[in-house]
């Protein structure tokens, strides 16, 4: 949400607004404060757990030592959850459609995660959420964030391209912005093109293993 406010105070001229506009910045005061939060409430909330004698309920598998875990405070995905999503609220561009995704899918799968751990400490049921409505609930998810992948038009991949190339493509006697504008037009395409984090020739390509989209 600050983006947005920083946003709207660098349109009038307040000096150092502008600093929020770099992605780098923002993941900074997302990190530092994921690791706040954690800090801060991660000690309260266990303690609340215990006291309220929200713990974990162990199966008799009739192993050594498996009581041990037995009182142990569950539900602590609540603090990771907080600790995910409220940074990324404040600091990220939440009208991205990567970050969309990543709020929604955080936000189903720990759905799942409540929902097996309020079954097994409030419902008494060792086993907790029927594997079934499990998988199903992973299969929905996983159907949803594909087909947006997909289908939306603000998935994109800008490929790299030699100037020489781009200026060739682009009518010179455009204005800049709109030269900018053609750019995009150009070059960001729908792909089934993925990058690899930490490698070279980082880019796959998923049609190599889809065949039926050929």
């Amino acid at each position: 949400m600050l983006y947005y406010l920083f946003e709207y105070l660098e349109k009038m001229e307040i000096p150092g607004a502008g600093l929020f506009q770099f992605l780098s910045f923002r993941s900074a005061l997302a990190l530092i404060s994921s690791m706040l939060i954690t800090m801060i409430a991660g000690r309260p909330l266990i303690r609340f757990l215990q006291k309220k004698q929200i713990g974990e309920v162990v199966r008799d598998l009739g192993l050594e030592g498996q009581y041990q875990k037995k009182g142990t405070p569950t539900m602590g995905g609540i603090l990771i959850l907080g600790a995910i999503i409220i940074p990324v609220l404040l600091f990220a561009k939440v009208d991205n459609i990567y970050i969309i995704l990543m709020l929604i899918t955080t936000v189903w799968l720990g759905f799942l995660g409540f929902a097996d751990d309020y079954i097994k400490v409030f419902k008494k049921n060792k086993e907790g959420l029927s594997g079934r409505y499990k998988i199903l609930g992973q299969i929905i998810l996983g159907l949803m964030v594909g087909l947006t992948l997909y289908m939306s038009k603000d998935v994109v991949i800008v490929e790299n391209v030699q100037s020489d190339i781009l200026i060739g493509c682009i009518d010179q006697t455009s204005s800049q912005n709109e030269q900018n504008e053609t750019a995009a037009d150009l070059f960001g395409i729908k792909s089934t093109k993925t990058t690899i984090p930490f490698l070279k020739n980082n880019e796959f390509d998923y049609n190599m293993l889809v065949y039926f989209f050929r």
